[in-house]
């Protein structure tokens, strides 16, 4: 099960020396590589009534009441408490192993959730109040960015929770920092909050327009989201600086698994797709979902003396929808392809 080369629209000249690096992306997809990097199976602090200030990483929560992770709040001393209710845990980063993508696996929560980890938003799932939807089938699963670390190496995790009735909080599963030995890992971390549109932009959005869409989390299924049951197109938009040590340098743009196809611009220039944005293209290729992209960009298509403006167009043709799991961010080619001949060496 390989992925096919893709045919990508580009400039002429140099541009087409790219091709010939796709043939790393026929490698076969195999399982992540999933070990317990630390256990948060314990004691949480825990609050009910609903503060976003509770996020804050120096919020003081000495007063809070102490409550097992995992296990419903009405099996301690909650009992018939429906609303909104608050845990935080305080806890060193893992220093191994390194060079790996980190998850925050938390199992079932009952019935709506949103994590915060030192302040940030790293994920969602299900949608709160007024237009509330449960997702307490979904277990848990957060990539923890890079970009959320500090510099003491503390993490302060924090879970916002909505139970609508019966059991509430976290309810069963495993409940862990988990490191992924098989990912990529990104020498620029482009992984938060991106503009978000059910809108396809065929014709390239302007800034005026995309500043005043949503934000969704990427990686991550937009039915978590708060775009439960959508199928179709969705467009993606995020900005960001490019470091000066990686001006000039040959960079692959890594985007995760995506639901199902994609077209992917960079500064307008489209570098990538996994195809036509066409039925047919979808049942030919309905496991597409499953592959990792990984798009080389064109020599001096990135900036390094302004703002970069990444667009991605997904057609999602039922089911979950989106960029959903996996890496995302910038890898030098070098790294890249040093990557996929460990991956060759590794499956022999």
């Amino acid at each position: 099960m390989g992925l096919e080369k893709e045919q990508i629209k580009m400039k002429a000249g140099a541009h087409m020396l790219m091709i010939a690096f796709m043939i790393l992306m026929a490698l076969p997809v195999r399982s992540q590589e999933f070990i317990t990097a630390q256990s948060l199976r314990g004691y949480w602090k825990f609050s009910i009534g609903d503060n976003l200030n509770y996020a804050e990483p120096d919020y003081n929560v000495s007063n809070w009441e102490d409550i097992y992770v995992p296990g419903s709040w009405e099996e301690q001393g909650f009992h018939g408490y429906d609303g909104y209710a608050w845990y935080r845990i305080s806890v060193k980063f893992p220093q191994e192993p390194a060079f790996a993508n980190f998850y925050l696996q938390l199992g079932i929560i009952d019935d709506v959730d949103q994590v915060f980890v030192n302040g940030i938003k790293i994920g969602q799932s299900g949608q709160f109040p007024p237009d509330y939807a449960t997702a307490f089938k979904s277990n848990r699963f957060y990539i923890i960015p890079n970009k959320v670390k500090s510099d003491d190496g503390m993490l302060h995790i924090a879970v916002r929770v909505f139970d609508e009735g019966g059991e509430g909080g976290f309810i069963h599963g495993d409940v862990a920092i988990v490191a992924d030995l098989s990912s990529i890992f990104p020498d620029v971390d482009l992984q938060g909050n991106w503009k978000f549109s059910t809108n396809d932009c065929e014709n390239l959005p302007k800034k005026s327009a995309y500043d005043t869409w949503g934000e969704i989390i990427v990686p991550g299924t937009w039915e978590d989201q708060g775009y439960k049951n959508y199928d179709g197109k969705a467009c993606y938009v995020l900005e960001f600086d490019l470091d000066a040590e990686y001006a000039g340098q040959r960079m692959v743009l890594l985007l995760g698994r995506i639901d199902d196809l994609d077209m992917v611009y960079l500064n307008g220039e489209l570098i990538g797709r996994s195809g036509p944005f066409e039925k047919e293209t979808y049942y030919a290729r309905n496991d597409v979902y499953k592959q990792n992209r990984g798009y080389y960009i064109p020599p001096g298509l990135l900036k390094s003396n302004e703002q970069n403006v990444l667009v991605v167009r997904v057609y999602d043709m039922g089911g979950l929808g989106g960029i959903w799991d996996g890496s995302i961010g910038l890898i030098t080619q070098g790294h890249y392809i040093q990557y996929w001949r460990n991956k060759r060496k590794s499956s022999r």
